[in-house]
């Protein structure tokens, strides 16, 4: 249960995690597919639990949300300068990479009118992780995971300065401005503090930390299993009933801060154990000396990210979606779950209260109601091929997955137990002729 430090009392509704409990790792709630940093089970943070989300492609994740919340904020900006430029009021529409968030009206003195916006805050900052949008980086995530669910106390000094109004870039590059967000500080503001009062100071050093942001900013995306006639068919009625109105398939960084991509897709031939092969590309330009560890260099170069389904907004899915918090207010909007591993992290739901596809897309209601009943309106045959179409969406455990970094050998003694290939995570994060 992890290393208690607190009798458990507090206010739930100002801190959920009192009701979740401690756990002794990252993979009690992220931890399947196996050795994968993938999905878990529900916990109780809520009155009707949260389902834990996996974290593959959090890094693209994390930029795309980052670059949407920059392009609307530069839009703001304009229009600001024009209004109070003796213009009158200023009407916009607030649009990136192809997605509406409705529209502000900027009044001469520069105020903003912020009542038309659509699926984002005033500040017009994208939050996409946690399934109300809470947060907006990995390092505040990790760091706030290792404290509520482990109770692990981390020292950032990142976080610290950007919590009172600084601007820093942490090491993985991601800028956090306090002047413009609200960041959330660590519970310990130096690495001699000892706020639980256990008697251990720096419980996370900071170096943890970093290798925690770096890690999960370039782990994997979700792979493409095996493709059917039957699936592809599904995919185009997916299209066809506008269930892409909300879960858009393809979406573009302008300035990737990974330093490699892996591509996992359906390979009957060399996907040795589970019929998948991963495809690792280099998105670095140089590595900077060696030791412990190098420092590369991203490229910085535009990606597109490829079958991601998501729209980086907060939507009202109805009544049947809605959340009970433990004061007895109601939480109705969420954000858009991105589909891509969607076939193998049952059960569904922010909640984890939809056991199968079928049922949580029949759940839908609310911003979503025509999709679903154009979906109901389908023939038994065609529902099936759309989920069937879904089911190809899928995670995969990395250290049975063959890959070019290690494609397996089938001579190996007691193959395939042995000798069926990795994603082999050296040739990715270190030098190829000095692992360090």
């Amino acid at each position: 249960m992890g290393p208690r430090n607190g009798d458990g009392f507090g206010d739930i509704s100002a801190d959920a995690s009192l009701g979740a409990g401690l756990t002794d790792s990252c993979a009690a709630c992220h931890g399947r597919p196996r050795s994968s940093a993938g999905f878990g089970g529900d916990v109780f943070t809520r009155p009707d639990s949260r389902d834990a989300p996996h974290l593959f492609g959090l890094g693209i994740i994390e930029m795309l949300a980052d670059e949407i919340t920059q392009d609307l904020r530069k839009s703001r900006d304009q229009a600001i300068a024009k209004a109070k430029g003796g213009r009158g009021s200023v009407e916009v529409a607030l649009e990136s990479k192809g997605i509406s968030y409705g529209k502000i009206r900027v009044n001469p003195d520069g105020s903003v009118d912020p009542s038309h916006l659509e699926g984002v805050d005033p500040d017009l900052r994208v939050r996409p992780f946690f399934h109300h949008g809470g947060t907006i980086s990995i390092r505040e995530f990790v760091v706030g995971a290792l404290n509520g669910e482990m109770g692990m106390e981390a020292f950032d000094p990142d976080l610290s300065k950007a919590s009172v109004g600084e601007e820093v870039v942490t090491p993985s590059g991601m800028v956090l401005n306090g002047k413009t967000d609200t960041i959330e500080a660590p519970v310990v503001f130096s690495e001699s503090d000892d706020s639980d009062r256990d008697g251990v100071a720096n419980e996370v050093p900071v170096s943890l930390v970093d290798h925690l942001e770096f890690y999960l900013l370039n782990y994997f995306k979700p792979a493409i299993g095996r493709e059917t006639k039957d699936s592809q068919k599904g995919q185009r009625l997916f299209q066809d009933i506008q269930c892409t109105s909300c879960h858009i398939q393809n979406l573009v960084i302008e300035r990737d801060r990974r330093v490699a991509d892996v591509e996992t897709t359906y390979d009957r031939r060399r996907g040795i154990f589970n019929d998948l092969f991963a495809v690792a590309t280099p998105l670095f330009q140089e590595v900077q000396g060696s030791g412990s560890p190098s420092v590369k260099k991203p490229n910085g170069k535009r990606f597109v990210v490829k079958n991601i389904y998501a729209d980086f907004k907060r939507h009202d899915l109805g009544s049947n979606f809605w959340e009970r918090n433990f004061d007895g207010s109601l939480t109705k909007e969420f954000m858009t779950e991105p589909l891509w591993g969607v076939g193998t992290t049952a059960p569904y739901g922010h909640d984890g209260r939809s056991i199968d596809l079928w049922s949580v897309i029949m759940r839908h209601g609310g911003e979503a109601k025509n999709a679903r009943d154009r979906f109901a309106r389908l023939s038994d045959e065609q529902q099936g091929q759309v989920i069937d179409f879904l089911q190809t969406l899928v995670l995969f455990p990395p250290d049975d997955t063959a890959s070019n970094l290690n494609p397996g050998d089938s001579q190996s003694q007691n193959f395939p137990q042995y000798g069926h290939g990795n994603i082999a995570l050296p040739a990715l994060f270190n030098n190829p002729s000095d692992l360090e």
